[in-house]
């Protein structure tokens, strides 16, 4: 909804960020929100021919910008990966799993696996990437470090993924949702990596609410599996965190709607620092 305020009253402040490596990964925002969309919907079954045509029309331009930017991963030379990676990249894994999904809603397995495998490996050589803090690692803008946060939010929506693809929370979820939790203590033990993005609101802070709650609807699944004490405690530590920041998140926009259409953008300004893509 952002993106739309911004580019209906200037299409000359929305255009920018999409030209570095970290803008252009968020054109698989508007997809993976449809989507989300779309699973969610109460007024549209899943095998329903509406919800069929909205999965092509939303699925599609996901697995063509996969075309895209997975293309240029391995035909651009073995240094390209490690000079544009950065935790923005993940989006488009993200993409991926959350097609898969919307696919598996539908009964339809095949499709859902397919795009579950694309997801997962290319999760697994940008984490290895970027884990290795390859050049380029350093290259993210300290406005945009909340962004580090979709580190665990490919495997928290992966595990939601590969539980509506077999039907139950079973261990490979499980697995996924560990590694995801594992993640986010991580990040949350490291407050100063995030202290100088937090000085002044900025709408990149919107980047901790879509992680955090993908976790704590993992969270629900696995306590409903479960069925423990800690398992439950879990889940409902990581609701009312979910609710706090979106609830938060809310408010510091209401309070610097302004800043949706700065006249100097601090992100939009960040361009000169990244190349330009091909």
């Amino acid at each position: 909804m952002t993106r739309a305020t911004r580019c209906g009253a200037s299409f000359t402040r929305c255009t920018p960020p999409f030209f570095p490596y970290s803008g252009v990964n968020y054109l698989f925002a508007p997809w993976i929100s449809w989507l989300l969309l779309l699973e969610s919907s109460p007024f549209m079954a899943p095998k329903t021919v509406p919800y069929l045509v909205l999965w092509w029309l939303f699925a599609v331009p996901v697995v063509m910008l996969d075309v895209k930017i997975y293309g240029q991963w391995f035909t651009k030379g073995k240094r390209f990966l490690s000079t544009v990676a950065n935790p923005t990249s993940q989006m488009s894994v993200i993409g991926n799993l959350v097609g898969a999904q919307a696919a598996a809603h539908m009964g339809w397995k095949e499709s859902a696996v397919c795009l579950f495998s694309l997801g997962m490996v290319h999760y697994l050589v940008l984490f290895v990437t970027l884990y290795q803090r390859l050049s380029g690692g350093d290259r993210l803008p300290v406005l945009l470090r909340p962004v580090f946060f979709l580190f665990f939010a490919a495997p928290g929506v992966a595990s939601l993924a590969w539980e509506s693809i077999v039907g139950s929370f079973d261990i490979a979820s499980k697995m996924l949702f560990f590694l995801s939790l594992f993640l986010f203590t991580s990040l949350i033990c490291r407050p100063t990596l995030f202290r100088r993005s937090m000085r002044r609101f900025n709408v990149a802070w919107w980047a901790y609410s879509f992680p955090v709650t993908m976790l704590a609807l993992a969270s629900t699944d696995y306590a409903q599996e479960v069925k423990g004490t800690i398992s439950h405690i879990l889940m409902l530590c990581l609701l009312a965190l979910s609710f706090l920041i979106c609830l938060s998140l809310t408010l510091f926009t209401f309070l610097n709607s302004k800043m949706l259409l700065p006249d100097n953008d601090p992100i939009a300004n960040l361009v000169i620092q990244f190349p330009v893509a091909d």
